[in-house]
């Protein structure tokens, strides 16, 4: 074992950074043993979601409240619920709001089959993932903080740029592809006739020019997103998660 002085360390400068390197890349939590161990979670966590199979009575329910829907329709929605759980899986403990009330609809159903329900979340997420209404949050800024955090997350799933979108993702543009009647509509372009053809339509590229992302527990609901038609993305748009 050599003296450690300053004339040897000056000799080996070399070595020992790139020693320190080394510690420091297998003790970092973005490249540490336990980012990588967190890496590997979420994906069997995503992986279980992506091949649960959910009980008969969701798509039911679903044909039942849109009876318009096809077959094929109905499993594009129960698409757009794997996708939201997976977000969930994404983005750790950040609330999440439901930008789909197709989605919404067979959620609520899912959580009838209470312990069903319980146990593929105590496996998809190792926590209860609570579904709380926009209403029922506690600061106003809450809600649209919960839209940013889905539109953030969904974009980057799909690869999507969340500043500069040129489509919408699944959960977005799920209910006006459907012509769910009561469902939230989103438009890229918030300027166009389109954008104000229907009551419940919200200007989706604008949800990402504004920066902050809140954290919390528990997931929410909420369709709340800005319903400023006339406005659109300009400079200055702010970072997410």
């Amino acid at each position: 074992m050599p003296d450690i002085t300053v004339g040897w360390i000056a000799d080996n400068l070399f070595s020992v950074l790139l020693v320190l390197a080394v510690l420091w890349l297998l003790t970092s939590k973005k490249f540490g043993p336990r980012a990588s161990y967190l890496s590997h979670k979420k994906k069997q966590r995503a992986d279980f979601i992506n091949q649960y199979i959910f009980p008969n009575r969701l798509r039911t329910t679903l044909k039942q409240t849109y009876p318009h829907l096809s077959d094929a329709d109905v499993l594009i929605v129960e698409r757009g619920l794997r996708n939201y759980f997976e977000l969930s899986v994404l983005s750790g403990k950040k609330n999440l709001a439901m930008p789909s009330q197709a989605v919404d609809v067979m959620w609520h159903e899912f959580i009838l089959f209470t312990q069903q329900y319980q146990a593929f979340c105590k496996k998809s997420f190792g926590r209860f993932l609570h579904h709380t209404p926009t209403e029922a949050m506690k600061k106003p800024t809450q809600a649209q903080s919960s839209i940013k955090n889905t539109w953030y997350f969904a974009c980057n799933l799909e690869n999507i740029n969340p500043k500069a979108p040129t489509k919408l993702p699944l959960l977005f543009s799920l209910d006006a592809d459907l012509n769910i009647s009561d469902g939230f509509h989103y438009q890229l372009d918030c300027r166009s006739k389109a954008s104000s053809a229907h009551k419940n339509n919200y200007c989706a590229s604008h949800i990402g020019c504004s920066s902050g992302c809140s954290s919390g527990f528990d997931s929410g609901d909420s369709g709340f997103g800005s319903s400023d038609s006339g406005s659109s993305c300009g400079s200055g748009c702010g970072g997410g998660d």
